[in-house]
């Protein structure tokens, strides 16, 4: 067995069951759950996240989830850093970690041994580009981080301004292209990782019921009582998708069925964002339809293998 610790990466698109999935795989394999979703750092971003229940939180020890307040910004360095701490308490305690989670940079991050940008934020340069795409299109300022650095706009959702505008301070203060700053060594983990994939239908199905069913549990009180305890709707945190369509609704500005519409759209296109991440073709990633029979029987037996056991 390799001498790096083990670490166990779940990932899939949004949707596809890594939440029930990770849960059940963990009870069996004496593991804790580390978050690599970005969504769900934030206390009160609950029903619009699909965040685990109180619950099923209880019943593994989860990591990185409810680790911020709405108007806390976490870069991707400072995840990195508390994921790493958190997986080397995991491994002092003798148990199994289980990275899970459905954003691909930060999945990168902890098991690729990459260094984010040493650049430092530039406030002046910051406040300037956040101006600029007020005065614009909300898609201008990606438009032009994709003339600057294609690849790094690829990886970068247009509706995430803090990312965006992260990736063009980096650009202007260096003069170099942010993709090419990420620094990547061998990464610091003996990895094993287990991809779960459905059908596109079945998928897109799932995530229309997942959609309905956050309204029906309350979506639009969670983000009213943000608003309430004074958090501004132009918060990162609160653009994810649901958050600004909700906001949207409880202005007037969209109706609930607009809202859901777009809020489908809108997740089917970070599907296919996160098909960029995790490819079908990857033979790193061992792929498992998420409805197969023995799913978790089956991955036991992989970490077996893994292991050496």
């Amino acid at each position: 067995m390799d001498k790096q610790p083990p670490l166990v990466v779940i990932v899939g698109p949004t949707a596809v069951g890594k939440t029930a999935f990770s849960l059940e795989l963990a009870e069996k394999v004496d593991g804790e759950i580390v978050s690599a979703d970005s969504r769900l750092f934030y206390r009160g971003l609950d029903i619009g996240t699909a965040k685990p229940s109180a619950d099923e939180m209880k019943r593994i020890p989860h990591h990185l989830v409810d680790v911020a307040d709405p108007d806390e910004t976490w870069s991707l360095a400072l995840f990195q850093r508390a994921a790493r701490d958190a997986l080397a308490g995991i491994h002092t305690r003798g148990r199994m970690p289980l990275l899970v989670g459905g954003t691909g940079q930060y999945v990168a991050a902890v098991t690729r041994g990459w260094q984010p940008p040493e650049a430092q934020p530039d406030p002046r340069l910051r406040s300037i580009l956040e101006e600029l795409s007020r005065r614009h299109s909300p898609n201008w300022l990606h438009d032009g981080l994709k003339s600057l650095d294609p690849d790094a706009a690829k990886n970068i959702d247009p509706r995430n301004l803090r990312r965006t505008v992260r990736a063009l301070e980096v650009i202007l203060s260096t003069g170099k292209r942010f993709s090419a700053q990420r620094g990547q060594g061998e990464s610091p983990y003996h990895l094993l990782t287990i991809g779960l994939t459905r059908p596109r239908p079945e998928l897109y199905a799932r995530i229309d019921e997942r959609i309905e069913a956050m309204f029906d549990n309350g979506l639009l009180e969670e983000v009213r009582l943000l608003l309430e305890k004074g958090y501004s709707p132009d918060l990162p945190s609160l653009s994810a998708i649901g958050y600004r369509e909700s906001v949207a609704v409880l202005r007037g500005e969209m109706t609930l069925d607009q809202a859901k519409i777009q809020m489908k759209r809108l997740t089917r296109v970070f599907v296919r964002r996160q098909a960029n991440w995790f490819k079908a073709e990857d033979p790193h990633i061992h792929w498992f339809g998420a409805a197969g029979p023995n799913l978790v029987e089956k991955a036991i037996e992989l970490i077996r293998n893994f292991l050496g056991n």
